[in-house]
């Protein structure tokens, strides 16, 4: 097996203090490999984006360690996190988080010209190229308002995978889209992961996503497992209030 790009152990993180306290993790172990699309499933609450969030550099967890291509996620400074991010992540968000006064393919571009350095003209052939693959090459001048949920969709999961990075982390990236784009996101998101050796972790509910993974991970109640079938020996009366 090739050795894991990405390795966390003993993430645990909480919110609130004394009896509000919840755990959104508990000792949470896990390592993803290059190549490999992995989906993360588990009900609302159980913890999912919180994980996502950690293993990304977005949110600090209160115990635990993050490796990423051999460096200490969280023993970076703030600086040299944002810089590392820049440099090896894509991100695909449930609210799109796109520029309000940029259009579809300026959002794209900017990634390519100001985040990797691509030439002005190649940024552009690659933002074509991408808005077509998506199913938007009609809608490249239009800006966020004038664009439905979806196309926005589109838009940002264009926008994370534009400049080819090595990890993707995509939470929910098929809830604003039917079925028809909904599998054509995922099918290009695999793609990311066996032809260009990125690896991808997807956030989902949506079970109809689980054929076109590699692996599949659940998180119950902030405890992590192999697979859709909660181990018997899991299903103990736990006293630790989980949450988030």
């Amino acid at each position: 097996m090739t050795a894991p790009t990405m390795k966390g152990w003993g993430l645990t993180r909480s919110f609130g203090s004394g009896e509000t306290k919840t755990y959104a993790l508990r000792n949470v172990s896990l390592d993803l490999q290059p190549g490999q699309l992995t989906l993360l499933m588990g009900p609302s609450g159980s913890g999912k984006s919180t994980l996502l969030a950690v293993l990304s550099g977005l949110l600090h967890p209160d115990s635990g360690n993050v490796h990423i291509l051999d460096r200490d996620l969280w023993a970076m400074s703030e600086r040299e996190r944002e810089a590392f991010r820049l440099e090896h992540f894509g991100f695909i968000f449930q609210g799109y988080n796109l520029f309000a006064s940029l259009t579809a393919r300026e959002q794209m571009e900017m990634i390519l010209r100001w985040g990797s350095g691509t030439p002005a003209g190649e940024a552009r052939d690659k933002t074509t190229e991408m808005l077509g693959m998506l199913g938007l090459a009609k809608k490249g001048d239009l800006r966020p308002l004038q664009l439905s949920g979806g196309e926005k969709q589109r838009v940002a999961i264009g926008r994370a995978l534009i400049k080819q990075p090595g990890f993707v982390f995509a939470d929910e990236p098929t809830s604003a889209l039917d079925w028809k784009h909904g599998q054509h996101v995922i099918e290009l998101l695999r793609a990311a992961a066996h032809d260009q050796g990125s690896t991808i972790l997807v956030v989902a509910h949506d079970s109809r996503i689980v054929p076109f993974c590699d692996r599949v991970l659940h998180l119950d109640d902030g405890i992590l497992f192999e697979g859709l079938e909660k181990p018997a020996d899991l299903y103990a009366e736990n006293p630790v209030q989980t949450g988030y």
